[in-house]
């Protein structure tokens, strides 16, 4: 082992047999004092299905790193469920939730000085939450993802989490009836596992499986299977080796990790969350990486995996046939990713890649040939104009025509928002207009999967516009903007859209424009105020104060006045 661990502080001297008797009362014998103690972050928890299966996991992942000649210790970090707080007041909780994560594991991690961390996670904020603390820590890491969930199944077709959401759009379009409702909604989530399309659980794990931070294949795996306890369990070797040979998170979170992430993201149709996610992990470990790295690469990458919420496959499907490491191969045999890029395994990407085959299997279509791919460019646009003059993300997979100039309809909440779909009020070649949910503005930055998936139920998904400063779920599919920056919170052109106002959402043109004079825009800003704070103490509150604007990730520690 180096001769540098961190953990070395309980041997050192007789100032530190109060360390070595307080470790021993957990299970420490004279000979483990000289092995790397290696900490288990994990986020088991019975509040969602994402998160049900990681205790197990966490097992495995401590015979493994004893097996390879460490110590681990496993602590608890917390999760929000993202599709139970949906649609309520709790959902302001879920990003917010990323930066407790992290803070979390960077707190124990770094006040027991501990020599390495495996991160076990399952729902949307745990990864990147998890990826922000290594990035912080800059000690050897390597993350396990909990694995999604397997379809349910009703009459004849898969379901999922989604599912159940256009299923509440359908039903109040009165193209179902109760008791199809009620079949969709028991049987969507059969089991353990995150959501189970290419949303945003499993676009982050394949991120960071692209990133070098976790094994190859493991990003796709289900939870519920073997082989996934089985990756957990060498995940706790590998992060043994990488202590031994001080692989640190500063040699694989790179530049070209990035840009590789990026790349398998458009790929694979992934969400706008990881927008957001990948330059807050960017902003924590010092690379540089903007909002405008995604519109570069988006335009030479292909989406090649036809996936939900858009597409027509789950993410078992997309494993079955060879998962990221099958598309990392496709996009490295043209250049689009780099081969040079170092994973955890102390092997770089292209040596990893090197048994991979670089041609989809025949006799399926999840993933698809080079030469037909689902969509010539990615489908993640960053969208620029008056309305955005930081940028806005949109999401342009499973519609006809990215472009639609239309009225504005204006809701100064989600709830209100849902209201006026479900009531009938909102019409073909409408744009929504959702605000003050942005980061500080909810504060939290909600999802807006409810409004999304009761468009789409409601047959409008081609023919409404949707833009927000708040997010969308991976989930969520459609002619929709969110991230949209400045937010309305902080005086925001988004704050001074009135009803009926003309709109333009041009994904070609990358361009998201209001119809209205400067000078009325200048009448309009002197009329404005800011609005009181919604939480004036607790964690919101925090929030709200610390948190930066989505285009550079929403991150709490950018502005801190030092």
């Amino acid at each position: 082992m180096p001769d540098n661990l961190r953990s070395r502080i309980v041997t050192e001297g007789d100032a530190r047999t109060p360390n070595r008797a307080m470790l021993r009362a957990v299970g420490f014998g004279d000979e483990d004092f000289s092995k790397p103690i290696v900490g288990v972050a994990n986020g088991f928890s019975t509040i969602t299905p994402c998160n049900l299966g990681l205790d197990d996991l966490a097992k495995r992942a401590e015979a493994g790193i004893h097996a390879a000649g460490g110590m681990p210790q496993k602590f608890g970090t917390i999760t929000i469920s993202d599709g139970i707080s949906m649609g309520t007041e709790g959902m302001k909780y879920s990003l917010v939730s990323r930066e407790v994560i992290a803070d979390s594991i960077e707190t124990v991690c770094n006040g027991q000085s501990l020599d390495g961390v495996i991160a076990l996670g399952g729902c949307d904020k745990n990864m990147p939450g998890a990826l922000i603390a290594i990035a912080r820590l800059n000690i050897p890491s390597v993350f396990v993802y909990g694995g999604t969930i397997k379809p349910g199944h009703h009459n004849g077709r898969d379901l999922n989490i989604v599912s159940a959401f256009e299923a509440v759009g359908q039903h109040s379009a009165g193209k179902i009836d109760d008791d199809e409702l009620k079949a969709v909604e028991r049987n969507a989530c059969p089991g353990a596992g995150s959501c189970g399309g290419m949303y945003t659980a499993n676009t982050m794990s394949s991120a960071i499986e692209a990133m070098g931070l976790s094994l190859m294949y493991s990003s796709t795996m289900a939870a519920e299977d073997a082989e996934k306890a089985e990756s957990a369990e060498a995940s706790g070797n590998v992060l043994i080796e990488a202590i031994r040979q001080q692989i640190l998170p500063e040699h694989l979170l790179t530049r070209k990790a990035f840009e590789n992430a990026i790349a398998v993201i458009m790929a694979v149709g992934g969400s706008t969350n990881s927008v957001l996610h990948l330059l807050a992990i960017a902003n924590a470990i010092g690379v540089e990486l903007t909002i405008d790295d995604f519109e570069t690469i988006r335009q030479k990458v292909p989406v090649l995996c036809d996936l939900k919420p858009s597409g027509r496959y789950l993410t078992v499907d997309f494993h079955r046939v060879g998962g990221v490491p099958l598309v990392m191969k496709m996009l490295l045999d043209r250049g689009l990713i780099h081969g040079d890029a170092l994973t955890v395994t102390g092997k770089t990407i292209a040596e990893q890649l090197a048994d991979v085959p670089s041609e989809p299997p025949t006799g399926q279509d999840v993933i698809r040939p080079w030469d037909d791919p689902v969509y010539q460019k990615g489908h993640l646009a960053i969208l620029k104009g008056n309305l955005a003059t930081e940028g806005a993300v949109a999401k342009i997979s499973g519609v006809k025509n990215p472009k639609i100039v239309g009225p504005a309809r204006v809701f100064e909440s989600e709830e209100d928002c849902l209201k006026a779909i479900l009531a009938g009020s909102i019409k073909a070649g409408d744009i929504v207009v959702v605000r003050y949910e942005g980061p500080k503005g909810g504060p939290g930055m909600r999802e807006m999967l409810a409004p999304t998936s009761a468009i789409i139920g409601a047959g409008l998904g081609d023919s409404v516009g949707l833009l927000t400063d708040g997010r969308f779920s991976g989930g969520t599919y459609g002619m929709v903007v969110g991230h949209v920056a400045p937010e309305a919170a902080v005086g925001g052109n988004i704050a001074l859209v009135e009803e009926g106002d003309t709109i333009t959402i041009d994904a070609h043109q990358k361009l998201l424009h209001l119809h209205v004079s400067d000078e009325e825009l200048a009448k309009r800003r002197e009329a404005w105020k800011p609005r009181e704070p919604r939480y004036r103490r607790g964690v919101l509150a925090k929030y709200a104060k610390l948190v930066s604007s989505s285009s550079v990730g929403a991150v709490t520690d950018l502005n801190l006045d030092l």
